[in-house]
């Protein structure tokens, strides 16, 4: 009895610094941010009690819904293609020799910070000397649009340089989803005649569906919180065409000095995420195909 307590003990002695993280840095904040959501405050004098009111003028807000509709049309863009080029790559890579050092390519921009990358990527899409453009005149004659000065094409650039950036992230967990399918599958489609092409639409996509399923939540979720890209890239702009509903949250709250306004937009951002995910939980009961 005494030694299952003494283990117990020690196993909350290992787990409290990540615990007191947790409280100390999402509880916390999640909480006193909620709190914050039905008050009035500048920052500085005292909070006034106001109730919904700071919803109500969030849903009444033009800024807000243009936000929302921003970030709704950034995820539509970065979700299905980043799955789609990520599971491509990891199939590609799959047995390939030397696939570590592919893999290593792949995923160091997902380490690299937001900022170099968004940085690289404004020069990369600058419509006079960048080099994207270059190479379309040199190779292809076409003369390059205005990537990020074009309203219809600002938000499809900064997903493309999204997609790129968190490709390797993707990659790697199909990769790990595909080294967890058992060879005799694909041994007893072979021996029945499958082509490659059945044996990937019905063996290897139903396998990867957990896979699958862990990165859309993940993707969604990030994608909602895009704030780096527009705010390094474009400033929101132009006319606020790639102004995201982070973005929406830091004006609020670091520009117009309307604390209360921006912690409701917050806690209605993270009412959304978790409506996506939990919808997303219960269909994934139709498609999600755990086997070995």
């Amino acid at each position: 009895m005494k030694k299952r307590m003494s283990e117990g003990l020690w196993g909350y002695f290992f787990i409290l610094p990540q615990m007191v993280g947790l409280i100390l840095f999402a509880l916390i904040p999640l909480v006193s941010a909620f709190i914050l959501s039905f008050m009035k405050w500048d920052g500085f004098g005292e909070k006034q009690f106001i109730g919904l009111g700071n919803f109500t003028s969030q849903f009444h807000n033009p800024d807000f819904k243009l936000a929302l509709f921003n970030t709704a049309w950034y995820t539509a863009l970065v979700v299905p293609v980043g799955i789609f080029l990520a599971v491509l790559v990891a199939v590609a890579l799959n047995k390939v020799r030397g696939k570590v050092i592919y893999r290593l390519f792949f995923y160091m921009p997902v380490v690299t910070s937001s900022i170099a990358v968004s940085i690289v990527w404004l020069w990369l899409l600058n419509s006079e000397f960048g080099i994207i453009n270059v190479y379309l005149k040199q190779w292809f004659g076409i003369i390059g649009p205005d990537w990020l000065t074009n309203r219809q094409l600002v938000i499809p650039s900064i997903a493309m340089m999204s997609i790129w950036w968190g490709l390797g992230g993707n990659m790697v967990l199909f990769l790990a989803g595909l080294q967890g399918i058992s060879a005799s599958y694909y041994e007893a489609a072979q021996i029945d005649g499958a082509s490659k092409f059945r044996q990937f639409w019905h063996i290897t996509l139903p396998l990867l569906s957990p896979t699958t399923f862990f990165a859309t939540i993940m993707s969604i979720i990030g994608s909602f919180q895009v704030f780096d890209q527009s705010f390094i890239m474009t400033g929101g702009g132009p006319a606020k065409a790639s102004y995201t509903i982070v973005y929406h949250v830091y004006q609020l709250a670091f520009v117009e000095f309307t604390f209360g306004k921006s912690a409701a937009a917050a806690v209605i951002l993270f009412a959304i995420i978790l409506t996506l995910t939990l919808i997303q939980m219960h269909m994934s009961k139709r498609w999600v195909h755990y086997g070995g």
